[in-house]
């Protein structure tokens, strides 16, 4: 596809969760599954923005005439999130993570900013509007096919998620609602398909080295596609980079025939021919890589300024401080942890559960990269499974001060390394870390007269086959050493 002769223009704008507290109040970032404890339900009406207009996609939504029903809890919805009280100052660890993400996207820090409103009726969120703020601007990063604007990075509150949708009603529940997001605009620099993905996994690295949420739902990416003649469609419903190709290549399709006129195969040049009345528009992404009409492009006018707050100011000092803090990409720190020891596949683990920080806390503790990654990531989830424990509550119980006392305990010499998964195991069914480490030594005698009856029982097996047995036995009160010497003793 001859994308430069079709006057192809293409920009992203990427939507990622931070890891902190809600943007304005001081809410846990926690979603919930269980029955909402209080119910809201309103209807929203669209309102003017600082021009003085209605945004045509406010309006188009507004005109829908839906009901809106919220369903929230007591630990992580307030009156905030309702739009019953003013917000409260802007979250700091999350504004420090948004300049994070700026500079590492080489943007200029914008000093002092206005917080506005975006007139939001479509009812994800409360107020009719959502709150956004530009933290930082004219940006770049390099890809193999040349570079690619970054034009701004805002930091915004996400919308309240979708629990269930009728022609004439829509539920939602409240707990996303506020926990903060930035918005990555990049410039419309992208000059074909595979470019765009491969920005979109550049970006996604660079997210993916600051402190931001994991998980499905967490990041949303869109595109804005358009070719000579044709109005730009931004293009939604992104999780996975690997079908921008797709998607990118039967957009370019659908707008050449929306400019073909019918019965006829113009030249490029001819294009500007076809339909009449094309407009901006948002579409859908589908499976197939198609994509479907969902509501008019909106403009700058359902933008207007934020009365509740006064301007934002991003200090030299908060600046500097959040260079000093600047984490490193996940490339470099990939060349840090293989440096280590560990193999590649310990390393994907790490990254892919974003648990660098832990990771380097305990090598601190103990220099056993190899065992510290079975600890985080392998033995949690045997536990799980084998002992038909939730996997959030091994992950509760097993949280980092527990790793470390453990790790402390065996380098004291006080447990055994074949004793601390059963370590674990106490530990992650509530035993105090304290009790978890106490074992009682089996009498050796005991121990000899079970692996003579263990191989008249079970003969043939190997020395591997009955230490397995022995140890899982006599879990934490014999040493493997001692297990072993006893068996082939006997074999």
């Amino acid at each position: 596809m001859d994308y430069e002769k079709l006057g192809f223009k293409c920009g992203l704008e990427i939507h990622q969760q931070l890891d902190s507290k809600k943007l304005f109040c001081e809410c846990p970032s926690i979603l919930r599954s269980e029955e909402p404890d209080f119910v809201v339900t309103r209807k929203l009406h669209a309102v003017a923005g600082e021009s003085g207009k209605i945004d045509v996609a406010a309006a188009y939504q507004a005109g829908l005439g839906k009901e809106f029903v919220y369903q929230g809890y007591d630990e992580n919805v307030c009156l905030v999130d309702l739009d019953e009280e003013p917000p409260h100052e802007i979250d700091k660890e999350a504004l420090k993570i948004a300049v994070h993400i700026s500079l590492l996207l080489n943007c200029k820090i914008v000093p002092m900013t206005q917080i506005m409103r975006k007139t939001v009726v479509d009812g994800s969120n409360t107020g009719g509007f959502q709150r956004t703020v530009l933290i930082g601007q004219d940006g770049w990063i390099e890809t193999e096919t040349g570079k690619v604007g970054i034009d701004y990075v805002y930091l915004e509150e996400d919308s309240a998620r979708i629990v269930d949708k009728a022609e004439d009603q829509t539920i939602y529940r409240l707990d996303r609602l506020g926990i903060p997001l930035v918005e990555i605009v990049t410039a419309p620099d992208v000059k074909n398909a595979e470019q765009c993905k491969e920005v979109a996994f550049h970006i996604g690295d660079i997210l993916r080295s600051c402190k931001v949420r994991r998980g499905i739902g967490t990041i949303r990416q869109d595109i804005n596609v358009s070719i000579k003649g044709h109005p730009r469609a931004e293009i939604k419903g992104f999780q996975d980079p690997k079908i921008f190709v797709d998607v990118v290549n039967k957009e370019i399709e659908r707008q050449k025939s929306d400019l073909t006129p019918q019965g006829c195969t113009p030249k490029i040049k001819d294009f500007t021919r076809g339909k009449k009345n094309l407009r901006q528009e948002v579409r859908g992404a589908l499976e197939d890589g198609s994509t479907k009409f969902l509501r008019p492009l909106p403009g700058q006018a359902r933008m207007y300024p934020e009365t509740d707050l006064g301007l934002l100011k991003i200090s030299r000092e908060f600046i500097n401080d959040a260079k000093k803090t600047l984490p490193k990409l996940r490339t470099e720190i990939a060349g840090e942890l293989e440096e280590s020891g560990l193999n590649q596949e310990m390393i994907k683990l790490i990254l892919k559960k974003n648990m660098i920080s832990e990771f380097k806390d305990l090598v601190s503790v103990l220099n056993r990269p190899d065992l510290i990654v079975k600890m985080l990531l392998v033995f949690p989830r045997e536990i799980s499974r084998h002992e038909a424990i939730e996997f959030v509550r091994v992950e509760r119980f097993l949280n980092r001060d527990a790793l470390t006392f453990v790790l402390e305990q065996l380098k004291a010499k006080k447990i055994s390394e074949n004793q601390i998964k059963q370590v674990l195991i106490r530990i992650a069914k509530g035993t105090r870390p304290q009790d978890a480490v106490l074992f009682r030594k089996q009498d050796v005698g005991a121990v000899e007269e079970r692996i003579i009856k263990l191989i008249k029982e079970k003969p043939g097996l190997s020395g591997k086959a009955y230490m397995g047995l022995i140890m899982k036995e006599f879990s934490g009160r014999v040493t493997g050493k001692e297990a072993r010497d006893l068996i082939q003793k006997y074999l």
